[in-house]
């Protein structure tokens, strides 16, 4: 029998999002970015030389720059953040009655009537006014709030994680049609990653493995095709 209260108290999975973009994005540009370009040097070389060099060079300038990236942008979405903030602080400092109006225009479009509308928003005015107008007119919440540190942390921290898997195809599995195990090994780590980051956001498997397999070999086929077709031989 299935026991209603430990739904009710089990996390919503929306909690883990950030967090959960950023980890499955980096480590899905990790295995795909440095696969991919193992696969284009594999596809002009017949050396492990530059195979590994250029793969190494990959792992570390595709990790420092997610890891840069995320910082930036989640950085610039927390000044936006901060600024709005900063603006309601002073409204409220200025115009206090026509704010409570506002709260409560708000909580009259989302179903209460009028009357209970303008009651609630005293109250949480009384309780927390910058509070209650950060959360329910600018839409900032404890979930949605950027961590700029955390992001960029959990990027480069993901992407180094799965740019190590395409690494080690080209340094220990045989040279000989290495193109094709570094894609079958690739879409493998791909297939796990999708279904792992399905399971924890709560979202359908097959969805995901569907479309990270589609998108997988479509950019690890096009850039095997970029290095066939200029048929240059490194080394």
């Amino acid at each position: 029998m299935v026991n209603k209260t430990d739904d009710y108290l089990a996390p919503h999975y929306v909690q883990r999002s950030n967090w959960l973009r950023a980890a499955v994005l980096g480590a899905n540009d990790g295995i795909l970015s440095t696969a991919s370009l193992a696969i284009g040097i594999a596809a002009a070389s017949e050396l492990r030389e530059p195979l590994v060099l250029a793969t190494v060079a990959g792992l570390v300038a595709g990790a420092l720059s997610m890891a840069a990236g995320e910082y930036v942008s989640v950085s610039s979405q927390t000044d936006v953040e901060k600024a709005d903030i900063k603006r309601e602080k002073q409204e409220l400092e200025e115009m206090p009655e026509l704010e409570l109006e506002r709260l409560a225009e708000i909580y009259e479009k989302r179903g209460l009537k009028k009357e209970t509308a303008l009651t609630v928003a005293k109250e949480l005015t009384e309780h927390d006014a910058l509070g209650a107008h950060i959360r329910d007119e600018l839409g900032i919440t404890d979930i949605s709030q950027a961590n700029p540190i955390q992001a960029a942390l959990a990027s480069g921290a993901s992407f180094t994680v799965g740019g190590v898997l395409p690494l080690l195809v080209t340094l220990f599995l045989p040279l000989q049609n290495i193109e094709y195990s570094l894609y079958v090994f690739a879409i493998i780590f791909l297939i796990i990653l999708g279904t792992l980051a399905a399971k924890t956001g709560g979202s359908s498997v097959s969805k995901a493995i569907l479309r990270i397999t589609f998108w997988g070999t479509a950019a690890m086929g096009l850039t095997a095709f970029v290095g066939y077709i200029f048929g240059v031989k490194l080394g």
